[in-house]
């Protein structure tokens, strides 16, 4: 990973993490601020979808992964009703799926670009299983995290839409 490359990712977990962490009052910054992000995220490092070989298959694995840590993301994130205001209340364990997500991706490309044993495993598992190249494994890490953030920010407006439509039928 370029010096760009750490800058980028530690910049957006800090914005994830720390954006979120706490009680704050759902509006529409809950859901624009991360999926701006991650669009971000998606213009900075995707460089199309390859569909060769296996790839679609990686991709739609790593795309399943997303949403599942998206979910658990969004399973750490409470949603509530303050003094009349919908409110979503995060701490250590949304961090800690965060932490893990960007962990990840962060160890994977560490290890591929200076791992010798690893960069040789990675070359045999790829060609073994025909995925194509570092373009699907970018992809399929790019669409992983942009699958991530839709989840979270999917199911939060879910709740909060659930959770502020109960508040609206509690008589005063």
């Amino acid at each position: 990973m370029t010096t760009f490359d750490w800058i980028l990712n530690l910049t957006i977990l800090a914005v994830m993490i720390f954006t979120v962490i706490g009680t704050r009052r759902v509006t529409a910054a809950t859901f624009v601020r991360p999926l701006v992000i991650v669009c971000v995220v998606v213009t900075a490092f995707l460089r199309g979808v390859p569909t060769s070989g296996h790839d679609v298959a990686l991709v739609l694995g790593f795309v399943g992964l997303g949403a599942v840590l998206g979910a658990l993301s969004s399973a750490a994130s409470r949603v509530l009703v303050r003094e009349g205001r919908v409110m979503v209340q995060a701490g250590a364990a949304y961090a800690l799926v965060w932490l893990v997500a960007v962990g990840f991706r962060v160890a994977f490309v560490e290890l591929a670009t200076h791992s010798e044993r690893f960069g040789r495993w990675l070359v045999t598992f790829s060609v073994q299983h025909q995925i194509t190249g570092a373009d699907a494994w970018r992809a399929a890490f790019v669409l992983m995290s942009l699958t991530m953030v839709v989840t979270r920010v999917a199911l939060v407006a879910w709740r909060a839409h659930s959770v502020r439509d109960r508040a609206a039928l509690v008589p005063a």
